[in-house]
């Protein structure tokens, strides 16, 4: 899959979960996990996981930051673990329990930061 297709997913925007919204069937999760750039993983069916080296704390936390912002604009939000040359980024839906379309956008867009 050429870029312009993987980026495609960064050019949309997290939407509210309406009332009673399903979390990701399997196989909707595979489909949309390759439209992300390399080493976001899926945990347990449920999460969205990526470890991002920096070469120290500061581009780390520098990064850090700009993904806060993000998911503030996004009303989507992460959870993220800054340590020295490491920032591991998490991502589900907690209102449906799982994974949901936001997800991928929010990482999609995750990658465009780094």
């Amino acid at each position: 899959m050429d870029q312009n297709q993987k980026s495609d997913l960064a050019k949309g925007q997290c939407e509210p979960c309406s009332a009673g919204a399903l979390a990701l069937k399997e196989n909707e999760i595979e489909a949309l996990l390759t439209k992300l750039q390399s080493g976001w993983n899926i945990i347990n069916g449920h999460h969205l996981e990526k470890k991002i080296n920096f070469p120290n704390f500061v581009t780390g936390l520098a990064f850090t930051n700009k993904l806060g912002e993000l998911a503030e604009k996004e009303g989507h939000h992460p959870n993220i673990y800054l340590t020295y040359g490491l920032v591991t980024v998490t991502i589900w839906t907690h209102k449906i329990g799982g994974l949901s379309k936001n997800d991928f956008i929010l990482a999609a867009k995750c990658d465009k930061l780094i």
